[in-house]
């Protein structure tokens, strides 16, 4: 696997709160924060391991087989979590791998740790 990008960043809560937001972005009562955009789809989940890792199947369809891989661990209150893309694949052009990591990093590092306030 090739990694294409990754960043790890601290949220709120602690382990098990995030990953379930992870395991399940749209359960009822959730807090919304997966906004997906023209051109993506939602992710299956392709691997959980509560409360530590979450893997991800690719937002684009043009990438079916990348994955995203969460990887969580207890820091002080809250947790550290970290975002990895991984291919298999040959990894695609320069802007296009600029433009996936935007777009996970602001899922995850705004969208998701905005919902908690932080």
């Amino acid at each position: 696997m090739i990694e294409l990008g990754a960043r790890e960043r601290k949220q709120a809560p602690p382990p098990h709160v995030v990953w379930e937001c992870l395991n399940e972005p749209r359960r009822p009562g959730s807090r919304p924060w997966l906004d997906l955009r023209e051109g993506e789809v939602e992710p299956r989940i392709v691997e959980a391991v509560r409360p530590t890792l979450v893997v991800w199947s690719s937002l684009w369809p043009s990438r079916p087989r990348d994955v995203i891989r969460f990887d969580l661990r207890e820091a002080g209150q809250g947790c550290s979590l970290r975002w990895t893309l991984l291919t298999p694949d040959e990894a695609p052009a320069a802007a296009l791998v600029g433009h996936y990591r935007y777009r996970l990093n602001y899922l995850i590092n705004a969208r998701l740790r905005y919902s908690f306030g932080q």
